[in-house]
């Protein structure tokens, strides 16, 4: 994948849900909210989804590089590492077409 390609970033979680979701939010908008993209302190997020999944959570991202996506990882992993769920890993696949609203 070239750096200058957009990405999908797929985060599963089993076993957890909401909670985790909601507290690496309030960690990362210093006790705000996710309603919009500039809420996250990393540039280059083209979308967010999040929701329930059986057994687990799901977040999948579009991030307009990889460059961009390991800038937040480093952001997004100690908050993670500190709520005990260091050891998930991402699934990351080239996007062929972004469509945004």
């Amino acid at each position: 994948m070239g750096d200058d390609m957009a990405i999908i970033v797929t985060f599963d979680t089993p076993g957890v849900g909401q909670e985790l979701y909601d507290a690496c939010v309030s960690r990362l908008t210093d006790g705000g909210e996710f309603t919009s993209l500039a809420d996250i302190p990393a540039p280059g997020l083209i979308s967010h989804a999040a929701g329930p999944i059986d057994g687990g959570w799901r977040v999948v991202d579009v991030w307009e590089s990889e460059e961009a996506f390991e800038n937040f990882g480093k952001i997004l992993q100690p908050i993670l590492a500190d709520l005990g769920h260091a050891d998930g890993e991402p699934q990351i696949t080239p996007a062929h077409n972004v469509v945004t609203r």
